[in-house]
């Protein structure tokens, strides 16, 4: 239990579906309810199978590139904690950063469920850096399991939260959402220290 709340919990801060929410909007606004909620649900499907790859390769491609994970937890640290800056200093509509060149894109494309849903705006960097540090040699079957079932979690809640969107962003308005982006934002910091301090407490040891 404590693997899959503290697994569901790092992903929720990084992932930050709320934060994706604007730009789904953007690029689904011409889309019936039913087409809306078919490109969520294969983006989520597509998040969760690029996350799980991850998880389970992530160590032998560190291997290949002769890599430690440390060293992986310290570039992550660094680019999660920028993240989380730019959270805590985004505007309401900027809240989950996307380039400009991305979204149109997106705009002219008719599945936008991989790209740039899935990938970069649900599974990106962050997120993705961090279901690789997740993974050590020492973990059990089962333990991979439940970082298995968290991730599926993680994308059952991304899934219903974009599902919901049009009225949540009417429901949380401006102000809710510029709040929900400030503690976001300060989660996801204080994962991006954590991420860093860990890493450099053991490589000194």
């Amino acid at each position: 239990m404590e693997i899959l709340l503290a697994t569901f919990s790092a992903l929720f801060s990084v992932v930050n579906p709320f934060g994706a929410m604007p730009v789904f909007l953007t690029l689904t606004h011409d889309d019936t309810p039913t087409r809306r909620g078919e490109q969520a649900l294969r983006a989520c499907i597509y998040m969760v199978l690029i996350l799980t790859v991850f998880f389970l390769a992530g160590q032998a491609v560190l291997d290949f590139f002769g890599l430690r994970i440390h060293d992986l937890r310290i570039a992550g640290g660094i680019m999660i904690m920028r993240a989380g800056f730019d959270l805590l200093n985004a505007k309401p509509e900027e809240s989950k950063k996307i380039s400009k060149d991305v979204v149109a894109e997106g705009v002219e494309k008719d599945d936008i469920s991989f790209t740039p849903l899935a990938m970069p705006l649900l599974s990106g960097p962050g997120s993705i850096a961090v279901v690789i540090s997740l993974f050590t040699k020492s973990l059990t079957i089962i333990d991979m399991g439940l970082t298995i079932l968290a991730i599926i979690m993680m994308g059952a809640v991304s899934y219903i939260i974009l599902l919901f969107s049009p009225k949540l962003m009417i429901f949380l308005g401006k102000a809710g959402l510029a709040a929900l982006s400030k503690i976001m934002g300060f989660i996801v910091l204080s994962l991006g220290v954590s991420f860093i301090v860990t890493a450099l407490l053991a490589l000194f040891k």
